[in-house]
């Protein structure tokens, strides 16, 4: 089983939610999408978030625990109803979420259980939009606060309509070492901070110097992904695979590039590696396909290359 307490402990920490696409739904939000695929990935993946107490949020628990993940961490709120996104397709390639309100993952608690295991934390995942309610976004950088000086504090920044605001935006980065966006977010960023969007290294460099980050990270869909660390940019292609839709496509890459330096691999190595498992993602339906053995495959191709 995949729950040793010697493996490196990866937190993903906001929302888990259902994501429902017509009569079919499946269990998603981006923290606990990285925590599924850095569990399948070698890591201890564990989600921190809220459900209700409703047949929905027992569902989602009996979910994590058939996956072999930890429901330790999840919280169940007896006054909001567990979360549900509505996902539509126009084109594959770009879903469409309708986010619905007022739901328990908006109420994550900061508890004394919490603290102790933020502070075992290797890696944490945090995004935005779990931050949209003042009491998840206070436990959220409560959580944070608790981790060790040598967590690898990820922030995916992940927007979402229009749950997102410059300062829950400028103390997340502050709070992370590595932040991960795609194009669409660099643009979306470089109005809110009055950083420069036309030089891709100047908008890495800028927030590197305003906000203490210690790596970019800029994802492009089937163009690969740059990365800005140690005064190196990586421009890593991507591979072209066969979409079945988009959705967790982006929180694989990045658990498998959380997972990846958490082994000491080299970023440009470990970006590659993220790239080839988000498109093993991306070629599947859903945010949680199950590949455990065919990223065990890649991880091997990749390392012996």
């Amino acid at each position: 089983m995949n729950n040793s307490a010697s493996l490196p402990l990866v937190i993903g920490l906001g929302e888990l939610l259902w994501d429902c696409f017509g009569d079919d739904r499946r269990p998603g939000g981006a923290p606990a999408n990285v925590a599924f695929q850095a569990n399948q990935l070698g890591c201890r993946g564990t989600v921190v978030t809220r459900v209700g107490q409703d047949d929905l949020g027992r569902e989602l628990l009996d979910f994590l625990k058939k996956q072999q993940l930890s429901t330790d961490y999840v919280q169940v709120d007896e006054n909001y109803p567990t979360g549900t996104v509505t996902v539509e397709f126009t084109d594959a390639n770009d879903p469409q979420y309708t986010i619905h309100e007022q739901v328990a993952w908006d109420h994550l608690d900061f508890t004394a259980p919490l603290a102790t295991l933020m502070g075992d934390a290797r890696a944490v995942c945090f995004g935005t939009l779990a931050q949209r309610d003042a009491d998840s976004r206070e436990a959220i950088h409560q959580c944070l606060a608790a981790t060790s000086d040598d967590c690898l504090v990820v922030y995916d920044i992940n927007l979402r309509q229009k749950y997102y605001d410059r300062d829950w935006i400028e103390r997340s980065l502050k709070a992370a070492r590595v932040v991960k966006l795609n194009q669409d977010e660099v643009e979306v960023l470089s109005e809110l901070l009055g950083v420069s969007q036309d030089d891709l290294q100047k908008f890495a460099d800028q927030l590197q110097a305003d906000y203490g980050v210690e790596a970019i990270c800029i994802t492009r869909g089937s163009q690969g992904c740059l990365i800005y660390a140690e005064g190196e940019v990586y421009d890593i292609p991507g591979t072209p695979v066969e979409v079945a839709d988009a959705v967790g496509a982006g929180d694989a890459f990045t658990a498998a590039l959380i997972s990846r330096r958490l082994l000491g691999w080299s970023w440009d190595r470990a970006a590659l590696f993220a790239n080839r498992v988000g498109g093993l993602v991306a070629s599947q339906s859903g945010a949680m396909p199950v590949l455990r053995d065919e990223f065990e495959q890649l991880s091997q191709e990749i390392k012996n290359s």
